[in-house]
This record gives structure tokens, sequence and C-alpha cells, in this order.
């Protein structure tokens, strides 16, 4: 999952405020400093009715406290430096979410929509405003599953594979031979396109032809706390329809079969 900053703040101005967190919205009972991969804390994968949820880390150090707005109600109050916040759960779908100086809605420092799955998520305020390296770093927590990519297709080219009909990116630049790092995702079902690293770079030349139209797309039903390798491998059979690769993908570690 990407988000960016919409607009950025005058924070500088701004004094140190408040330390303590008041939470005024719906928290899931995690305490505020266990990491989410304990017993009892990952949301069970039961349907559409499974919870989402989002916390927050104050991790700025010349940054001053925030208070955080999910779809225009604020539900935390006066985050500090080196707080991290309750869960709050949210309605899987879209939410969006806006983190403002303490006490000042009108400095908005994060303001985005977020997707967010049946899965934990943590958004952390990091770097320094002085240096001009803050921004929010969104992490996937445990409780989601992992996915990597194994490019083993000695005709492709280097790929990229994205998600969400583009606006999930998940690997840029994978050439023959490389295995990448695993990648986080809410469980769920996905369809993923593979494409040519660089927008395309063995598509024909042609008025007809679409320079990002993907090499092959391909399903993958994601468990909560699994892992799997996406296997891109060679497949001339259908090289004319799909492309010179076709993906299987595979449980990875003791869960497999």
């Amino acid at each position: 999952m990407t988000m960016t900053i919409s607009r950025r703040s005058t924070l500088e101005t701004l004094g140190a405020v408040g330390a303590g967190s008041a939470m005024t919205g719906s928290a899931l009972a995690v305490d505020e400093h266990e990491t989410d991969d304990g017993d009892g804390e990952t949301p069970a994968d039961d349907g559409p009715e499974a919870v989402a949820a989002v916390r927050v880390a104050h991790f700025s150090s010349d940054a001053p406290a925030v208070d955080v707005y999910l779809d225009d109600d604020r539900v935390l109050s006066d985050v500090s430096f080196g707080e991290i916040s309750s869960y709050l759960e949210v309605e899987p779908g879209t939410a969006a979410v806006r983190i403002t100086a303490a006490g000042d809605p009108e400095t908005v420092v994060f303001d985005d929509e977020v997707a967010v799955g049946r899965a934990f998520y943590t958004i952390a305020a990091i770097g320094t405003l002085e240096d001009e390296t803050f921004r929010p770093l969104v992490l996937t927590d445990a409780g989601s599953a992992l996915v990597r990519l194994h490019h083993a297709a000695a005709d492709a080219p280097a790929v990229s594979v994205t998600g969400n009909d583009g606006q999930l990116s998940l690997y840029e630049g994978v050439s023959f031979g490389d295995v990448t790092d695993y990648v986080a995702l809410p469980a769920g079902r996905y369809t993923l396109a593979v494409t040519a690293a660089g927008g395309g770079d063995d598509a024909t030349d042609g008025d007809d032809t679409d320079d990002t139209a993907p090499i092959t797309t391909f399903d993958v039903d994601l468990e909560h706390g699994g892992a799997y390798t996406a296997y891109a491998v060679d497949d001339r059979e259908s090289a004319d329809e799909a492309g010179p690769l076709s993906v299987t993908v595979a449980e990875d570690g003791p869960s497999a079969g």
C-alpha cells in the first residue's frame, strides 16, 4: 500500500504540545506498545465483516503532537513523540485519514484516502522537520500475508508487478534470476498484472499497441499469516496471447501442503 503526503504544513513554527494520547474513537483491545503479532491480535478471516485497524506512531523528534482524523472524525488527540496509539477499528474499504498538529486542524501533515483490507496498519511519522525528512511511513502489520516474486523466465524482460488496476505497486524492475523480498499485503483476493519494466519495453510499435499492457495477469488468494512466492516462468506456448511468461503461486513454509 502506497500513501503520499498531499500537502506540507508549517509545523516548524509550532511549539511542543501536550504529552498524553487521548482516545476519542473505538479502539481495539491491544496495548499501546505491544506489537500486533501476539495471540489473539490478528483479525480472523471470517468474511466481509472482519475488522481492519489503524494506529499511529509518532517518531519525529522535533515535530509537535498530532491529532488524527478518520473520515472527518477526530479519533486521536495529542499523540506526542515516542507514543504509539492503540489500534482503531475501521470498516474494510477506503478510509480518509488526516493528521494535523494537535489543536490546529488547519495545519495538515498528512491527508489521503487509504485502502484498508482485513488487516492491521501502522502510520508512523518519521524523520525530522529540521532536515526536511519528515514523512509518514505506512506499514502493513503482522496478521497479513507475505508475498515475493521469483523471476525465472529466461526469455522475458525485467518486469514490474502491480495490482488494483495499477494503483498498487508491488515490485519494480525484477530481472531474470532475481528474487524479491517479501511484501506484506492485507489478506484477500488479488488480480495482479505483470508488465515489462519501464512501461513495456518489449511491446511492438504501432498505433494500436498499448506500451503499458500487461505481459500476463494472474489471480491469487492470500490468507492471514500465509507466505507465498509467485514464480514467473517461461510460457512459450501462450507467448502469442499472454507474453513469454506465466505465473505459478506456491505457499511457502510449514503451512504449505
